[in-house]
C-alpha cells in the first residue's frame, strides 16, 4: 500500500451545484501535442440525489453549446438509476453524442486491460479532436484516475504522482479518492509492462506450438 488515509469514495463527493448553475466542466492540460481544451472531466450531468439538484437537458446542451462530441460514462447502470438519469446514455445518443460506456464500481478501478481499451479510445477520439468529456459520479475518483492514467501514457516524464497532483489542482484536493485507486496509479506504467510481457510469453508458446 503506497498511502494511507484515502477512503472515501465518488458516492461521498459533496456537490453544491444548482441545476440553474452551468455544468463545471474542468479541462485537462495535455501535452503539446495535442489540441488543448479537448479533454474535460465534470460530474454526472441531469443528478438528482440529496441536496444536487440538477437538469439533465440543460447540462446536455451544455456539453452540446461547447462541442461535445465523445462522452465516456464510468457510472454503473444501477448508479445512474440511483442518481435518477437512467435514460442518460439515450439521452447522449439522441444528440449526436458518441457514448464510450465503460462501468467501474464506486471507489474501485478498472482491471488493466479494459483501461488500456478506455485509453486507446480516449486518444484516438483527442487525435482526430473530438471534443471529449469523462464523468463518474462527482468527477472526482474514477475519472480522475482515468485520466491520470491517460496523462502517463501520453509523456514518459510525468510521474504518477504529478498525474495526480495534476487532476487534484484541476479537480480539488479530494481527487483521486481511495487507495486501491491511488495505487493503481503509481502501479499503472508496472501492471501494462508485465500485461505486455504476459501476452508476448504466451504468443510465444503459442507459436512454438504450432511449429512442433
Amino acid at each position: 500500500m503506497h498511502v494511507a488515509g484515502l477512503d472515501s469514495s465518488d458516492e461521498e463527493a459533496t456537490e453544491e451545484e444548482e441545476g440553474e448553475e452551468p455544468l463545471p466542466l474542468s479541462w485537462l492540460p495535455l501535452p503539446p501535442a495535442y489540441s488543448s481544451a479537448f479533454l474535460a472531466v465534470c460530474s454526472l450531468p441531469g443528478c438528482r440525489f440529496k441536496d444536487i439538484r440538477r437538469n439533465l437537458q440543460k447540462d446536455i446542451d451544455e456539453l452540446k453549446s461547447c462541442g461535445t462530441q465523445d462522452v465516456f460514462v464510468l457510472c454503473t447502470k444501477g448508479e445512474l438509476l440511483k442518481y435518477r438519469v437512467p435514460n442518460l446514455i439515450d439521452a447522449y445518443q439522441e444528440c449526436g453524442i458518441c457514448v464510450h460506456h465503460y462501468p467501474i464500481p464506486d471507489g474501485d478501478a478498472p482491471d488493466v486491460t479494459t483501461c488500456c481499451t478506455i485509453l486507446e479510445e480516449l486518444r484516438s477520439c483527442l487525435e482526430s479532436n473530438r471534443k471529449t468529456i469523462i464523468h463518474c459520479y462527482g468527477g472526482l475518483g474514477r475519472s480522475c484516475l482515468i485520466a491520470a492514467c491517460l496523462l502517463l501514457q501520453l509523456s514518459d516524464v510525468v510521474t504518477p504522482q504529478q498525474a495526480i497532483d495534476s487532476l487534484r489542482e484541476l479537480r480539488g484536493s479530494r481527487a483521486i479518492q481511495t487507495v486501491k485507486q491511488y495505487n493503481y496509479i503509481h502501479d499503472f506504467r508496472g501492471s501494462v509492462a508485465a500485461q505486455l510481457e504476459a501476452r508476448g510469453t504466451a504468443q510465444r508458446l503459442l507459436l512454438n506450438t504450432r511449429t512442433t
